[in-house]
């Protein structure tokens, strides 16, 4: 009798601890679930242009998001996002803003702001050659490039020979000497298709970040001008700008998708993402530690914005950095304090992204023009002394600087010297300057991306 009491009870404990898991779970992961899905969905849709069907297949089809269910209102260009009837949130759309996720600010709020954008170049990029423009031409700068050999090397990459490892390989870029060598897009998708990055908008608000500097606005040096730092009694008033920039500021933020953490409560439960990371308290000691975190990047942008100014701010990305490449393409969403999300949603197309990239190999000049500061792409492609692996410079990655020991190298088949900018799901643009290489890779999941690259520079000219 004794022990099947015992028993009982025992079972009733872990009846117990199953449900409360299961109500902490609901409690914390749910809101982020049905926003994550409305904010995505929306921007696929209103932004991308895809199909309501193929977006929730691909980008919402696996657990947990499986379990949202989003509405799609057309009248009002807006996607709501719930969880067996639970957590309701609303991701809505504005032209030229594409969607934000109504989160601290109510929806008329965030509908009644007014900001002044920029006027989109009307030029018919089609006969314009590459890279300000859409023409294609061949150039016997090219010469040497083995073009059959690297056809295969694409259709390769898209090939989806594990069913239970589906990549979902959507546009592939070869730049070489700066000229477009080869380029294959997935079935669905061509030039015109607007992509998300994911954290490859950190390194376009570096490259922001880089334009104010050259200006002379910002110092990379100083302490970051943060309000919430700004008493020389808080030990995050040394937090510099650089710090900011390498990921080394020393605040407390966990980047993990898997669970409710400071990434996701930021992107998906907070209106003012900038606001949310700056009341982070510290962990390291500045310039101590390297802990990647989508919060510095976030800070980063309402930095821009303060520092450009109310009235320019939203035109600014436009004016200063995308229409100057030919970036038309381009679009930064904003949260619902109207500060572009710098750390994870900037859509462009792959010619786009590929531009983006040629930018830096070119030292940050276009057309005859700096558009970053002299020395920038090179600060980029230096690890902080706090990044004991060598592996981030300015909102980019790094593949590494150790020549002797290739395993150190994120990429062991690829040169030292390349740098990237990086994102969820295997968004790249790499940056080989010592292969004369630039090369964009977007889809669903990353797959072998080293395999892909040792085998395009194969396919190049011996230097």
């Amino acid at each position: 009798m004794r022990v099947k009491r015992a028993v009982k009870r025992v079972f009733i404990i872990a009846l117990l601890a199953v449900i409360a898991y299961g109500i902490h779970y609901a409690w914390a992961s749910f809101p982020v679930i049905s926003s994550y899905g409305a904010k995505n969905l929306c921007s696929c849709i209103f932004v991308a242009g895809r199909d309501e069907k193929d977006v929730k297949q691909q980008e919402l089809g696996d657990f947990p998001l499986s379990i949202g269910t989003y509405k799609i209102d057309y009248k009002d260009s807006s996607v709501t996002g719930t969880v067996f009837g639970f957590a309701s949130h609303k991701a809505i759309f504005r032209k030229g803003l594409g969607c934000t996720i109504v989160n601290d600010f109510s929806e008329k709020e965030i509908r009644a702001q007014h900001f002044i954008l920029a006027s989109a170049p009307s030029i018919n990029t089609d006969s314009i050659p590459w890279p300000s423009g859409d023409l294609i031409r061949e150039d016997s700068s090219s010469n040497g490039v083995n073009k059959q050999q690297l056809q295969q090397v694409m259709q390769k990459a898209f090939e989806e020979n594990d069913p239970k490892k589906i990549s979902g390989t959507r546009a592939v870029i070869v730049l070489y000497d700066g000229k477009l060598v080869a380029e294959k897009y997935a079935p669905g998708y061509d030039v015109h298709s607007k992509m998300l990055g994911w954290s490859m908008a950190k390194s376009i608000t570096a490259a922001l970040i880089g334009i104010l500097v050259k200006d002379g606005k910002l110092k990379v040096e100083t302490s970051a001008p943060v309000p919430e730092w700004q008493k020389e009694s808080d030990p995050r008033h040394a937090i510099t700008l650089e710090q900011l920039l390498q990921q080394t500021s020393g605040l407390d933020f966990e980047e993990d998708y898997s669970k409710a953490s400071e990434a996701t409560n930021m992107l998906f439960k907070n209106g003012d993402m900038a606001a949310f990371t700056a009341r982070r308290q510290l962990r390291y000691t500045p310039g101590t530690a390297f802990n990647y975190s989508s919060g510095n990047s976030n800070i980063l942008s309402r930095i821009i914005r303060q520092t450009v100014g109310e009235a320019a701010y939203h035109s600014f990305p436009a004016r200063a950095l995308f229409y100057k490449i030919g970036m038309n393409s381009a679009l930064l969403e904003p949260d619902a304090s109207g500060t572009f999300i710098g750390s994870s949603f900037v859509y462009a197309t792959a010619r786009d992204w590929a531009r983006f990239g040629l930018l830096y190999y070119n030292n940050g000049v276009w057309n005859g023009q700096q558009i970053l500061p002299e020395g920038w792409v090179k600060k980029t492609s230096l690890p902080s002394a706090a990044d004991s692996q060598k592996h981030y410079g300015y909102q980019f990655w790094l593949n590494g600087f150790d020549k002797k020991n290739m395993s150190k190298r994120l990429y062991p088949d690829v040169p030292a010297d390349m740098y990237f900018a990086d994102g969820y799901g295997g968004q790249q643009v790499y940056i080989i300057p010592s292969k004369k290489l630039v090369v964009v890779r977007l889809g669903l999941h990353g797959f072998d991306e080293n395999t892909l690259l040792k085998n395009i520079i194969a396919c190049m000219p011996v230097n």
